[in-house]
């Protein structure tokens, strides 16, 4: 069985040694970890992984090779893991989802803080408890036009206002090649060239010149390499519905980094707030103020946003509305502190422009920063790099 898996890493294009794959099976005899998929997981990542940009790659492998075994957390409490269990499926008429309510925000969190006080066991196919299938609010697998999502996955809407769930985000590859070429080519309409460092290039022209002046002995002239002397701060949003994009924004991601010599990147998770992060493994405790970007970064710098702008409007709107934590200020303030402070911006958004008009979120962006979103598509790059070269 580990053989096949190691193979399976293999193919994935992980360069995963012979030697790394003795060490993981010593480790296994030495009794290391116990019979637990989870700990297996972090004692071969450990052991067979040695650059962290490679920790999504094995991380999509490992879960392909070992598709079916749960394993679920829940953040700020333990809640039975049975009331969420998938037992009940129902089909929900035009009618029935028309009597569904909305809540409004406020109403929202305190009707969710008295029915968690409130349950003591589980709940399927409801329209009050915490539970599967149903019309809760609160819960998973069910319809609500806007609630909280509770220890499982989401049924497809995406209208969850916030998801109370432990997560992983990772960072994005930047050693992506496959399907690059293109982007770069997109990405090289954003170019101010300039020769900057040492003298390293020959310069044929000059050297001829000189050679020339020199009665014919060989004369070399150097000067700096060129390089595109355009800066770039791109905003990457990360996890929940950007997990469907994952492959093609690595693809731009490793793109710009081979294209744009200075590139500074920070992450995000749905909407810019008061802090953004560089290692999303580290993203709890090592967080960057906002506010430091703004003084860090001179309004010289091309300011682009990388996500899919969906998520309930709520975040973007409302202080609190964050699904992760409570916001001071709502979305809105920060993007609109961002796209004054670098008047250069645009917003890439992968997800297919066809689906934006049913986005409510996405129309809110839009309204933020008008006729600066575009598509990840070839097209859509080169409008947004031709947007970025104005003046």
């Amino acid at each position: 069985m580990l053989i096949d898996f190691f193979y399976h890493l293999r193919e994935h294009r992980l360069p995963v040694s012979v030697k790394e794959y003795l060490g993981l099976l010593e480790a296994l005899k030495r009794g290391v970890i116990g019979p637990s998929l989870e700990e297996f997981y972090f004692l071969a990542r450990v052991s067979l992984v040695k650059d962290e940009t490679r920790f999504d790659k094995f991380d999509r492998a490992f879960a392909e090779y070992f598709k079916g075994l749960p394993s679920t957390e829940v953040l700020f409490r333990e809640l039975p893991e049975e009331w969420f269990r998938d037992t009940l499926e129902r089909a929900f008429s035009a009618e029935e989802l028309a009597r569904i309510e909305k809540l409004g925000w406020d109403k929202l969190m305190d009707e969710f803080r008295k029915r968690l006080e409130e349950q003591d066991a589980a709940h399927h196919g409801g329209s009050k408890w915490f539970g599967s299938g149903g019309t809760s609010p609160f819960g998973h697998g069910g319809a609500h036009p806007e609630g909280i999502r509770v220890g499982g996955p989401s049924k497809g809407g995406k209208s969850a206002v916030k998801v109370w769930e432990a997560r992983a985000y990772r960072d994005y590859d930047d050693q992506v090649e496959i399907g690059t070429r293109n982007i770069k080519v997109a990405l090289r309409r954003l170019r101010r060239f300039a020769r900057e460092g040492a003298e390293l290039e020959l310069d044929l022209d000059d050297t001829i010149a000189s050679t020339a002046r020199n009665a014919g002995w060989l004369d070399l002239k150097l000067v700096p390499e060129r390089h595109n002397a355009v800066k770039v701060l791109m905003l990457l949003d990360v996890g929940g519905t950007m997990d469907e994009h994952i492959a093609r924004v690595e693809e731009l991601f490793s793109a710009a980094k081979t294209e744009f010599k200075h590139l500074e990147f920070y992450y995000f998770h749905n909407c810019p707030y008061e802090r953004v992060w560089k290692n999303n493994r580290r993203r709890l405790a090592e967080r960057i103020e906002t506010w430091d970007l703004l003084r860090r970064y001179n309004p010289d710098y091309k300011l682009i946003f990388v996500g899919d702008a969906t998520m309930s409007p709520y975040e973007i709107l409302q202080p609190g509305g964050s699904v992760e934590h409570h916001n001071p200020e709502a979305g809105a303030v920060w993007v609109q502190r961002l796209t004054q402070h670098f008047p250069r911006h645009v917003w890439i958004n992968p997800e297919s422009e066809g689906l934006w008009q049913y986005r409510q979120s996405v129309s809110l962006m839009q309204q933020l920063m008008p006729g600066r979103m575009f598509p990840l598509t070839l097209e859509g790059l080169t409008r947004a790099m031709r947007q970025l070269s104005r003046r």
